[in-house]
């Protein structure tokens, strides 16, 4: 996957630029999807809230992954406005990128963007979120699903048998990713006849701080009778795991999470939270890397499968890579990787436990 024909990639590169050079039309405006010198590919992250990804980890990974390639890319954020990434998107466009990847905010406002980009003949994919109804030519992500299974096999692992209630922290409602999570984890512990499912809430927009009030109001209505949460991702565990600690219940009720933040993974050496799953994000932004690098060069990108968006009646081909868990005996994976460092793990109280793990 991570093969670089650097040298092909310099030749495309050249070869669009001189294209456009030629194709000016006798207004002096550049054609939609032709390079005019400006970025060959434009790729817009959805927000800073939902994860602490976006900006620490994809956007240092693409712009890596393009320039070693030699190929222009203009990536942007559009902090959580979907009027923004439309403004974003069409100033892309205007620019005249061959390809435009996005992680869409919901699916209505990513298919609007799509259709605009498609009538100016620009071709798109979509970044660790599908659109649901949208046109994109292609969708790179997790096997999310399963992301899901893990999250739901790490908490049964962590509450072990017996009558127990639970609770889900689902993640946004409008993130087709959320509902994949949260089936993959009713898959796994719904087939579990002892367990009971108490309480239940989609947190608008990844919101840590709504996750906070929504699961103490859990915690009240159910009169602290809850002994697992099912978190979507680290941000919501760690919101339940702050209420949790208020109640004197910190490490008494296993609690999931994902992306293996360092936070996440500080709560897993403090025995607050019981698990996470690891996404290498490299591995994903370098195949957005190798599909929107073949595109450019005019070459078919190479996918593991496609996807199916019933919303479109279509199949999407796709890339969708392996997700990990992570518990206390598997931290030092993440740092191994080089995705979450050491010295900001390690910090104060985490010490004692990075040593014990083996983590420098």
């Amino acid at each position: 996957m991570r093969v670089r024909l650097t040298a092909l990639a310099a030749t495309g590169a050249a070869a669009l630029l001189l294209v456009s050079a030629c194709g000016e039309s006798s207004d002096g405006e550049t054609p939609a999807g032709e390079s005019g010198g400006g970025p060959q590919v434009g790729v817009i992250l959805p927000d800073t809230e939902s994860s602490v990804r976006w900006e620490s980890f994809d956007r240092p990974l693409l712009q890596q992954a393009f320039d070693d390639a030699g190929v222009e890319v203009d990536i942007q954020n559009a902090q959580g406005d979907a009027a923004a990434m439309q403004t974003i998107a069409d100033q892309m466009i205007t620019q005249g990128v061959a390809v435009l990847a996005i992680a869409n905010l919901d699916s209505a406002s990513g298919a609007a963007i799509q259709s605009r980009a498609e009538q100016a003949g620009v071709q798109t994919i979509d970044y660790d979120r599908l659109t649901l109804g949208g046109s994109a030519n292609y969708y790179v992500s997790f096997d999310n699903t399963r992301v899901g299974e893990l999250q739901g096999e790490g908490l049964q692992q962590c509450l072990g048998a017996g009558p127990k209630n639970i609770a889900y922290l689902n993640g946004s409602p409008d993130d087709n990713n959320a509902t994949l999570f949260s089936q993959g984890a009713h898959s796994v512990l719904d087939q579990v006849s002892d367990y009971t499912v108490v309480a239940e809430q989609a947190v608008p927009d990844w919101s840590n701080q709504q996750a906070a009030t929504i699961f103490e109001q859990m915690l009240t209505q159910q009169g602290g009778a809850i002994d697992g949460v099912l978190a979507a991702n680290d941000g919501l565990g760690n919101a339940a795991i702050s209420i949790l600690a208020r109640n004197g219940r910190a490490g008494q009720v296993p609690v999931t999470g994902q992306d293996a933040t360092t936070q996440g993974l500080q709560n897993i050496l403090a025995g607050t939270q019981c698990m996470t799953v690891y996404k290498p994000v490299a591995e994903e932004a370098n195949a957005l890397a190798d599909i929107a690098i073949a595109l450019v060069n005019g070459e078919d990108p190479e996918t593991t499968g496609t996807v199916r968006d019933d919303e479109g009646g279509r199949d999407v081909e796709s890339v969708l890579l392996e997700p990990e868990a992570v518990f206390r005996d598997n931290v030092k994976t993440v740092v191994d990787d080089g995705f979450v460092s050491a010295e900001d793990l390690c910090t104060g109280e985490f010490a004692t436990a990075c040593s014990e793990l083996g983590i420098s």
